[in-house]
């Protein structure tokens, strides 16, 4: 697995005008390839009267999915260069659509690579992008006594508590980077006099702290 990733921090539509033609760039992060065509049926779905709408999407921590459609503009001018912006700021899980409405000036194969590519530019910007960190899943199990204190030393210390089950005894679920294991068991045994235990599950990715 990668250790992290980028991807777009949110959904939304980004809104650009090269000579007098309108490109919106709706952005959604996608976490599966199915997620991503959902999202670009529903963008055509609600815009059926647009002269194109165009799509491109990179699903994989390793971008190991990348497809792109030109829907009718010349081959090459439309998807691959949505497709190549997605690419070169290294976003990840995503999904982007641009919808053209023609304005009646033709833009040549170079102004629609342009208006493409830069529109899905200014969308990124515009909608910012997050970092996702691979983490190691773990499991913290500690008497009632001590939970309170040591979730609010968790959560103090910028630790990605995920879920707090209280039983006979309290279960805490983590997001901890792999890199730290060694050092946060020794800071969880000395922060519970060696009462608390530390299980290590699967992988997953979560949001990275600044």
């Amino acid at each position: 697995m990668q250790e992290q990733y980028r991807t777009v921090a949110r959904e939304g539509v980004h809104e650009s005008e090269f000579n007098r033609s309108r490109f919106l760039c709706s952005l959604a992060p996608a976490a599966t390839e199915q997620e991503a065509q959902d999202f670009v049926a529903r963008v055509r779905k609600e815009h059926p009267t647009a002269s194109h709408n165009c799509f491109a999407y990179v699903i994989g921590a390793d971008a190991s999915v990348q497809k792109a459609s030109d829907d009718g503009e010349p081959g090459g001018t439309a998807g691959v260069p949505m497709l190549q912006m997605l690419m070169r700021r290294e976003v990840r899980y995503v999904a982007a659509v641009v919808t053209r409405y023609y304005g009646g000036v033709k833009l040549g194969a170079g102004g629609l690579i342009r208006a493409y590519g830069g529109v899905v530019g200014e969308a990124l910007d515009a909608l910012g992008t997050l970092t996702r960190q691979r983490f190691r899943l773990a499991t913290v199990r500690v008497d009632h006594q001590r939970a309170g204190k040591l979730e609010n030393d968790l959560r103090a210390t910028g630790r990605d508590v995920r879920e707090v089950r209280y039983a006979e005894a309290v279960t805490i679920e983590i997001g901890l980077p792999d890199a730290e294991v060694e050092v946060f068991t020794a800071w969880l045994a000395d922060a519970t006099a060696g009462t608390a235990t530390l299980e290590l599950g699967g992988e997953a990715y979560g949001d990275a702290t600044a």
